[in-house]
């Protein structure tokens, strides 16, 4: 499927992620926008990942392995407080298409985040780099 989507012209805090996403990658812009007790549900992880810290660091792992110059939007279901957001990109020569789900409170604050992965090769690929960037955020690389 390949929508050509235009990422502008939504409401403001879907407008705030797409900015980050897409295109700066600032990490404290991606601060502001989480809630100190926002939970971040991984297609990886059984648990959901509780707080400002770990989903920080999640998304910001993300950013950097999944927001590659192939990486895209390709369906957008604005809700307001709430959305839900197609992705498709290319990481190790293999096919991702994933969605994240994200809610907002009335402060405009990510509360929660959850991203699904398919197919079973994408999963692989994706565990695997967010792995290895992760393990580099730590040890401060």
């Amino acid at each position: 499927m390949d929508h050509d989507i235009a990422l502008s012209g939504y409401q403001p805090n879907l407008q705030r992620w797409f900015d980050w996403m897409t295109g700066s990658h600032d990490d404290g812009a991606l601060r502001d926008m989480l809630h100190e007790d926002v939970v971040f549900r991984s297609p990886v992880v059984h648990t959901p990942q509780e707080g400002k810290a770990i989903t920080f660091a999640y998304l910001s792992a993300a950013g950097q392995t999944l927001g590659s110059d192939a990486f895209k939007y390709t369906r957008v279901f604005d809700c307001g407080d709430r959305a839900v957001l197609e992705f498709e990109t290319v990481m190790d020569g293999i096919q991702v298409n994933g969605v994240d789900m994200i809610e907002w409170d009335a402060d405009g604050k990510i509360t929660d985040f959850k991203v699904m992965v398919r197919p079973l090769k994408a999963i692989q690929v994706v565990h695997a780099q967010m792995g290895q960037m992760l393990e580099r955020m730590k040890a401060g690389a």
